[in-house]
């Protein structure tokens, strides 16, 4: 009897996920820039080839969950009349309340030990950078779409532009403080309360603007 389309895909994110498993128990037990792809394939038991039909690149095979969490989908899937920085908002606001429960983010030590994988490897912090201009991009897009239907819209508007780079800056340092609260040996839980309040503070300054500050 053929397998269903559903037992196809659960097969499907078993091996994904045994693939990411031993990938990352390499990566954090030598280095990313100390394991091969071959490596990692033989760890999982699958063929090379297999392994780049789910993840396209070595980087991929780390950096797959802060893609995954780019803010475009979520202003896209907002509900109407929600300003995009009221849903990322909201977004960044269930994250705090709950870290520990985040389906990319494992136990404080992994998330420890993934992120140290990251900053110690230049090859990983110039694919997240490059992440974050992908990002950045996409959300232009997004809202680009949505103000192109707006009456008086010019070619050329370089709002969409403007405000995706204020938005992804902001989520850039809202997330880069979490971690870093960990990585100095903060708990889950009261770096869930640190990111808290700094997401009302960030998100109060997107929404009601930076003129006021630093006056002389």
């Amino acid at each position: 009897m053929a397998d269903g389309p559903g037992l196809r895909e659960r097969k499907k994110q078993r091996t994904k996920e045994t693939i990411r498993q031993a990938a990352m128990r390499l990566f954090m037990e030598r280095g990313f820039d100390g394991v091969t792809v071959a490596e990692v394939a033989e760890a999982a038991e699958v063929a090379k080839v297999t392994l780049f039909k789910y993840f396209p690149t070595k980087e991929s095979l780390v950096l797959e969950a802060a893609a995954d969490d780019g803010p475009a989908p979520i202003v896209a899937a907002r509900p109407p009349g929600t300003t995009p920085v009221a849903a990322l908002r909201a977004h960044y606001r269930a994250f705090a309340a709950a870290p520990g429960s985040y389906p990319t983010l494992g136990s404080e030590d992994e998330v420890i030990r993934w992120m140290r994988v990251i900053t110690d490897s230049p090859v990983l912090m110039a694919g997240m950078h490059r992440l974050l201009d992908e990002q950045r991009d996409e959300l232009a897009l997004v809202l680009a779409a949505e103000r192109g239907r707006e009456p008086g819209c010019e070619p050329g508007d370089l709002t969409p532009s403007l405000v995706a780079a204020q938005i992804t800056g902001t989520v850039l340092m809202l997330k880069a403080g979490f971690f870093e609260f960990l990585v100095r040996g903060g708990s889950m839980a009261d770096a869930g309360a640190y990111l808290a309040r700094n997401v009302e503070h960030a998100f109060d300054l997107l929404e009601n603007g930076i003129g006021h500050l630093y006056p002389r």
